[in-house]
């Protein structure tokens, strides 16, 4: 009797748990800002003149399987160094809660899913497309963030064409809507990504990660290739009007949140601190979601 009144709560706790794994196995905060930039990219298309939801959400959903996908296979590649980290140690395959196959199966069958779905649903540019965005992270990434600090270039490539999938997803083309689009979050992610490393060197130093430009870490020259990629932000961010994607209000919103981001790149050449680091890396997480739900609100409708 004793045992039988208490299995349902154990199922429950159990399985709550491995709902958590899975949302940390997925990055789940990750995954969706990145499937949020697709899904605005695909609104931003000019053929979509029509607020659907259902199609909103399947492409969230796609998107969702798709990066799930990516992140799953880099956890299980990075099981040992994750280990190490005290920032990634308690991911469920790193943390021994899930096995390196079970992983592997998850990011095989959610990948498998999230392409076709992309295929049916939208086009086959869109799932070939998302299918080479998860093999380039998954497969030329992650093995070369412990060779060269080029992984940032080439992850770069991977979390940016989520804006061209959605672009393409919404519009069946390759046109230079769907290339700036690309090129405004691809700039964005190095002084992004150079101040989380720069907040995180020491736990990737031990592990042997080599993602800033300096070979000596946090240094004057990895501060100037932020100012440098901050300042080249601001002429890509005007194109979107000049091109007739958008109008003349979101222009002037992406200006101002360029020059906020050069000016946080430049306070961290001056201060070369962790503290000036972090203030990059959350200024970069603002303007993300305020670029591209302006541009979407100013769209213009052929």
């Amino acid at each position: 009797m004793t045992e039988q009144k208490y299995m349902p709560s154990a199922v429950r706790f159990s399985f709550a748990n491995k709902v958590k794994d899975y949302y940390q196995l997925i990055k789940f905060t990750l995954s969706f800002t990145v499937v949020f930039s697709c899904v605005i990219c695909y609104l931003l298309a000019p053929k979509i003149v029509t607020f659907n939801l259902g199609m909103i959400l399947i492409l969230f959903l796609a998107g969702m399987l798709v990066t799930g996908s990516a992140n799953a296979i880099n956890q299980a590649v990075e099981k040992d160094t994750d280990a190490q980290m005290k920032r990634t140690g308690g991911r469920p395959v790193a943390a021994g809660r899930m096995s390196q196959n079970e992983a592997y199966t998850f990011a095989f069958l959610s990948g498998l899913i999230g392409c076709l779905m992309m295929w049916y649903f939208f086009n086959l540019s869109s799932a070939l497309l998302s299918l080479f965005s998860l093999f380039l992270y998954a497969f030329i990434y992650t093995p070369l963030k412990k060779i060269n600090s080029i992984a940032v270039l080439i992850g770069a490539f991977p979390g940016a064409i989520p804006c061209l999938i959605g672009w393409v997803a919404g519009n069946d083309d390759f046109a230079v809507g769907g290339w700036i689009l690309f090129g405004i979050q691809f700039l964005w992610q190095f002084p992004h990504f150079w101040a989380i490393a720069w907040v995180s060197h020491n736990d990737y130093s031990k592990v042997g990660f080599k993602l800033l430009p300096s070979d000596k870490g946090p240094t004057k020259f990895t501060a100037m290739q932020t100012v440098m990629y901050s300042v080249l932000m601001i002429p890509v961010g005007i194109l979107p009007h000049y091109f007739g994607l958008t109008g003349q209000v979101s222009m002037y919103i992406l200006i101002a949140c360029n020059l906020f981001m050069v000016v946080q790149s430049v306070r961290l050449y001056i201060a070369m601190d962790v503290k000036s680091a972090r203030r990059v890396m959350f200024s970069s997480y603002i303007y993300l979601p305020i670029v591209l739900l302006a541009l979407l609100a100013d769209k213009i409708h052929f």
